[in-house]
């Protein structure tokens, strides 16, 4: 009798399928079986590529001589302290009484990946009936229908191409520019430090994509030179009530087109706004209004979370790293409370909102949110979802965006309070879409003073809407603290005068009765001094979201548009990413404020690739690598033309390193850059 075996990638994964499918048994084994079926799983990947070494023991030792490094056929092997778990699932897969493989590993490149590996080394027979389980998160009910409409493993052909070629891509880059730059200018930067410690030059594809945005950003800063500029506020009074506008300069300005202007709200020098309030002061201390617009504004529920989106906030709520957002999410995901996390879109599909009703349902089991469940299903707000833009299929690839299922609250009370404060993000972010817009009444008064204008705007929330469970309460105080921190410390650069968000009704009352050609009392001008600032340094969530958009970094409107959802990296592996540049001191990250700032060796490595294989800096290059495995992985073009793509592209950039040299240049920018460092390590102490 002929067996089918299901292959997860984790063990907590393979017991969820052995529970749904009814087998029982001892864990201890590496697997467990019936009479019917046959669960096991690998922990992560089994499989690895060889290094260098394994093709030729002349390759251990690093020389110019043996680069580049380029395999036609490549090796692979066992991870030595899982090759107990490797041996039984080779075993379970060669068995002759089993016919059918399912693989369930995580539905995505990286588990598609995994499995391969896995299939290649224990030289599975292809005669095999092999189908693939593809599922957005881990109750029963999704696993069964994984199961049931499970195809077969070739249509994961391009795919499993896209990931090998992952591979490859990194391996090669990392090995060949690695070496490369290291045996040029590794002494060079180690001698610099004078640490006494000899490390590699550690470059790669994505990362040090990521490093050059970062010391980029640093230099900008580093290089800013503040300018100070000076507002003008004009206090006037209406009916007792006060209103603030703010002076800009219109065509009838006497400052219209003047070089004395920064921007459109402000004066270069303090003398001139001086001059200014003394002319507007010196009659009378009336002024008219002028002009009034009144307009209501609705604003949309946001999206809902891909992983991206969901580390960003989570970095600015919790100030968490986006590598700890991704475990908690997975975590979440393994306990059946949320859909599979590694997903870049930000909508759901067609078949998921026609059965949305049941996740909604699930959550009037969850307290925190209960009243707003019961309103949407007793008023049938969900019913037309399929209509907004909440549902895309063409937005979709591997899967739909991060929701709660509505199940496995049993096991929230086992997860830490951060896991739990990250549930309740998700679902209120859920529950958000079915709700209506948030209306506001918007008012802009324009109140003449002579030639001159003020411009007082003002936004009243008239109906909360989704806003009403938008922000957990626990969030809520952060939100307002942010924005209060914001409001102290910003320089106000923009042109646009701030609108003022009022729920007054006195004030309120007293702006409606305004009439063009009314006049209102000047009680006061005061000039408030600002100054430009610098770009913000990257948090650890907005560097996910700038690697998400490498496009927006593109200035070539035509390749932005070209590699529009690429980005740098993927989902799954950009907290990764990030997290090893912090490991080996190129970046630095603040636990407590999430900031990242660029060590001295991570400039030092900067400048390395800077002077020698530059096109790794940008965004450009790394996001057209990614376009190129989504190519391949939808059947656009063909593996062996992205290799050749990649040959030619590894083989020119050695052989320009091993042909030039830019030590005496590269020890001068050192001292340049080890300045700053010197004078930030005085100032600590």
């Amino acid at each position: 009798m002929s067996k089918k075996l299901f292959i997860a990638e984790k063990p907590s994964v393979a017991k969820e399928f052995a529970k749904t499918l009814g087998v029982s048994g001892n864990t201890g084994q590496g697997y467990m079986e019936s009479a019917d079926y046959i669960v096991t799983w690998c922990v992560g990947h089994l499989v690895t590529m060889s290094y260098p070494d394994a093709y030729d023991e002349a390759l251990k030792k690093w020389s110019l001589q043996t680069l580049p490094f380029l395999p036609e056929n490549f090796l692979y092997e066992l991870i030595p302290n899982v090759k107990k778990q490797f041996d039984i699932v080779s075993g379970l897969l060669n068995r002759e009484d089993v016919q059918t493989i399912y693989v369930c590993t995580d539905s995505g490149r990286e588990g598609e990946y995994i499995y391969r590996l896995v299939d290649q080394m224990a030289q599975v027979s292809d005669t095999k009936d092999k189908r693939r389980v593809w599922i957005d998160s881990q109750t029963e009910d999704e696993i069964k229908r994984g199961i049931a409409e499970a195809k077969p493993l070739s249509e994961y052909n391009n795919l499993s191409a896209s990931a090998y070629l992952r591979a490859k891509e990194d391996y090669l880059m990392g090995i060949n520019f690695s070496r490369v730059l290291t045996v040029k200018y590794g002494r060079t930067v180690m001698d610099y430090l004078n640490t006494g410690k000899w490390s590699a030059i550690s470059v790669g594809r994505v990362m040090t994509c990521v490093l050059g945005m970062v010391v980029r950003r640093e230099r900008e800063i580093r290089d800013f030179v503040k300018t100070p500029f000076y507002r003008i506020l004009g206090q006037f009074t209406h009916q007792g009530q006060q209103i603030e506008g703010e002076w800009r300069v219109t065509e009838e300005s006497i400052y219209h087109e003047s070089p004395k202007l920064y921007k459109e709200n402000g004066l270069k020098e303090r003398k001139d706004a001086e001059a200014l309030c003394q002319k507007l002061s010196e009659k009378t201390m009336t002024a008219t209004i002028d002009k009034i617009e009144k307009k209501k504004e609705k604003k949309n529920p946001p999206l809902l979370f891909n992983l991206a989106e969901l580390q960003n906030t989570c970095s600015k709520l919790f100030k968490i790293s986006p590598d700890e957002t991704l475990k908690i999410v997975q975590e979440l995901y393994e306990k059946k409370l949320v859909t599979y996390p590694r997903t870049d879109a930000r909508v759901l599909s067609t078949a998921v909102a026609k059965e949305i009703h049941k996740n909604i349902q699930g959550l009037k089991n969850y307290s925190l949110v209960r009243p707003y469940a019961e309103h949407i299903l007793e008023q049938n707000m969900h019913t037309g979802l399929a209509k907004t833009r909440y549902v895309n299929d063409k937005q979709i690839t591997d899967h739909y965006a991060i929701i709660p299922t509505g199940q496995g609250f049993g096991a929230l009370s086992g997860v830490s309070s951060t896991a739990q404060k990250v549930y309740e993000v998700i679902v209120r972010r859920f529950l958000c879409i079915f709700y209506p817009p948030a209306k506001y009444q918007k008012l802009n008064v324009v109140i003449c003073k002579e030639s001159e204008s003020f411009f007082a705007n003002f936004k009243v929330l008239l109906e909360p809407g989704y806003l009403e469970l938008a922000t957990a309460s626990f969030a809520k105080k952060k939100i307002t603290e942010k924005k209060d921190n914001d409001k102290e410390s910003s320089s106000d650069e923009s042109a646009e005068p701030e609108e003022t968000e009022t729920l007054d009704k006195n004030l309120l009352d007293a702006i409606q009765t305004l009439k063009k050609g009314m006049e209102v009392e000047l009680n006061n001008l005061t000039i408030k001094e600002g100054e430009t600032s610098p770009p913000k340094r990257y948090n650890s969530g907005s560097m996910i979201l700038a690697m998400e958009n490498a496009g927006q970094l593109i200035e070539e409107e035509e390749l932005r548009a070209q590699i529009k959802g690429s980005g740098i990296g993927t989902s799954a592996t950009r907290a990764e990413i990030l997290s090893k540049l912090v490991n080996i001191k190129y970046l630095k990250l603040n636990k407590k404020t999430q900031i990242i700032t660029p060590e001295l060796l991570g400039e030092m490595i900067y400048d390395v690739v800077d002077s020698s294989i530059r096109s790794l800096l940008n965004p450009e290059l790394t996001a057209s690598w990614e376009l190129g495995l989504t190519q391949v992985a939808d059947g656009e073009i063909t593996e062996d033309e992205y290799m050749e793509k990649l040959n030619g592209f590894i083989t020119r950039r050695v052989q320009y390193v091993k042909q030039t040299s830019n030590q005496t240049a590269l020890h001068k920018q050192f001292d340049r850059v080890a300045v700053h460092y010197k004078r930030k390590n005085k100032n600590k102490s």
